[in-house]
């Protein structure tokens, strides 16, 4: 049992955050971020809401979309460039990945990574439904992936994998949620290829870099896919090889990021 008791007033503790997260928002030292030659200028890291947009960017060249060319620069969140002016001008959240299109008259910053995904789908008219059953269908798993992921993320893998010492309760906790929400993919996945059924769009994209990847034993560890028992989901991991094998999105894993200085 902790002996941590609830103070009346909360008070940050910087020694305490290894993460560099603070309560206050805003930027915390003048940056230049560089701005390369292709119309989408993308700011990120490989981690799973990053690679939702270069696994977008690659499926779109994998298209034949000659417009949705891009350059991608590296935002290492561990050094705290998340944190810098131009970035937080993209972005007020501090948060990656972050995109400006400079292909129209006014420069478009765009951030949120489903916000991206929406924003190029539609800015290209691919991977998404045009019948308004459909495209809500896509927006209920666009919605349930950014509810749901945050107890995966910040939840059971915070703990698991990030957290000082071991504990519990809080292991318990997001587990039993973390294998909830991969049950009820399994179960949608059935009777389906894609979480839309026959069609491939942003919505599979959005899940796969969470679900998918740790179901495969590769978002944190292999050692969290057996704590997991990943192998009682035969379905999502079915879907999960299957996007997997998809060439654009073995590039987007590989792709190169450029440095910002």
């Amino acid at each position: 049992m902790s002996d941590y008791k609830i103070p009346k007033v909360w008070e940050w503790k910087e020694e305490k955050n290894p993460f560099g997260n603070q309560p206050t928002a805003g930027s915390r030292f003048e940056q230049k971020l560089p701005v390369g030659a292709q119309p989408l200028q993308v700011y990120s890291l490989g981690t799973p809401n990053g690679q939702k947009v270069t696994l977008l960017l690659e499926e779109l060249r994998e298209a034949g979309i000659e417009a949705a060319t891009y350059d991608l620069y590296k935002i290492n969140i561990g050094d705290g460039d998340q944190f810098g002016s131009d970035f937080v001008a993209i972005n007020p959240n501090s948060k990656i990945p972050a995109m400006v299109d400079y292909s129209l008259e006014e420069p478009v910053r765009v951030f949120e990574s489903v916000s991206i995904l929406l924003y190029l789908a539609e800015k290209f008219g691919q991977f998404i439904p045009t019948t308004l059953p459909e495209r809500t269908e896509m927006m209920n798993w666009l919605f349930w992936q950014t509810g749901a992921a945050p107890f995966v993320g910040g939840g059971f893998g915070h703990f698991f994998q990030y957290a000082p010492f071991p504990q519990e309760y809080p292991i318990d906790r997001y587990t039993m949620e973390t294998k909830r929400q991969l049950d009820l993919l399994d179960k949608h996945l059935a009777d389906k290829a894609f979480i839309l059924g026959d069609t491939y769009t942003i919505a599979d994209m959005a899940i796969w870099p969470w679900y998918g990847r740790l179901v495969q034993g590769k978002l944190y560890s292999d050692a969290a896919a057996e704590f997991l028992n990943v192998q009682e989901y035969p379905h999502l991991k079915a879907w999960a090889d299957r996007i997997g094998a998809r060439p654009a999105v073995k590039r987007s894993l590989d792709v190169a990021y450029k440095e910002i200085n």
